[in-house]
């Protein structure tokens, strides 16, 4: 893939979600996230399914399960469950030729940078979704952020219009930086913490 800075994005979030599922604790699987019809079991598995699309979308097959539909299950280990997954997208992406215009993405085709963020704001917004929900001090970071902000400019007006996918956007609160302007612009709010029902 010729946009190392893609990968980097992509590499940013994986690794994200993997710190935050490594370190939910078993008792706190079943808790509510700020998507408030799921558990953090579920977000997880909509991530997880997420992020197979995703790799999918490039080698070929569809998703094991409908990502809308999360299971409130648990393999027996989540994390090498979620490890095998992210594996497989973040080489799926890394073999892409160099020339590439375009990548195949379940949000249609895009410049392989916008794919590789594409990606990487599923991962990275689900991850906060889990790691707030569970207590965890575990932030999205402003780099993160802002390697996503421009597939987000992009593309979640017409994903929220047309596919109800998003929640609507939020004022940022005053002072916010790029991490927080972003989870407001999909709909959360950055200042979420366990127990508040405020988040659609």
């Amino acid at each position: 893939m010729a946009d190392t800075r893609g990968l980097e994005v992509l590499t940013g979030a994986h690794d994200f979600l993997r710190e935050v599922v490594a370190a939910v604790p078993a008792r706190a699987w079943g808790v509510p996230t700020p998507c408030t019809e799921w558990t953090a079991r579920q977000v997880l598995n909509h991530a997880r399914i997420d992020q197979q699309g995703y790799g999918l979308a490039i080698t070929g097959g569809r998703p094991d399960s409908d990502p809308f539909a999360p299971a409130d299950a648990l393999a027996a280990d989540p994390s090498a469950e979620l490890d095998e997954v992210l594996r497989m997208v973040a080489d799926a992406y890394a073999g892409l030729p160099a020339d590439t215009d375009e990548v195949p993405t379940p949000l249609g085709p895009l410049p392989p940078r916008l794919a590789a963020a594409a990606a990487a704001m599923d991962a990275a917004v689900h991850a906060w979704d889990i790691a707030v929900a569970t207590g965890q001090d575990a932030a999205l970071t402003e780099e993160l952020a802002e390697g996503i902000w421009p597939l987000a400019e992009r593309l979640v007006d017409r994903l929220r219009d047309s596919y109800r996918v998003f929640a609507p956007a939020r004022k940022a609160p005053d002072g916010s930086g790029r991490a927080d302007a972003l989870l407001a612009f999909l709909g959360r709010d950055p200042q979420w913490r366990p127990g508040d029902l405020r988040t659609p």
